[in-house]
């Protein structure tokens, strides 16, 4: 099997934020909103990893930013290895659920 890069939870969260155009303050929303708080991110944290994902050209700028707020997106290598981490992602809980079915505990 192909490895593939893995991602920490933030930066999963933010570049699935990302397949959509969002500037930042709308990705924290989003997911402490989809998570329901279980997961949130700060600002510092998500502009480290902003700043991480644009050098790595996994997000671009995106035509709607302006001087005042900065919209991103993934790039078509961005998609590719967020897809590759939900498959990765997937098989994991596979296994646990797999696990958990057997109930040898």
């Amino acid at each position: 099997m192909k490895s593939v890069e893995t991602l920490t939870d933030s930066e999963f969260y933010i570049m699935a934020s990302f397949t959509e155009p969002r500037h930042g303050y709308a990705v924290m929303s989003l997911v402490e909103e989809t998570t329901k708080g279980l997961f949130v991110i700060g600002p510092a944290s998500l502009y480290t990893i902003i700043k991480k994902l644009l050098r790595e050209e996994l997000i671009v700028l995106h035509d709607d930013s302006d001087s005042r707020r900065k919209v991103y997106v993934l790039t078509q290598k961005g998609l590719g290895v967020l897809q590759g981490d939900i498959l990765r992602r997937k098989v994991m809980i596979e296994l646990a659920e797999k696990g958990l079915e057997r109930g040898n505990l």
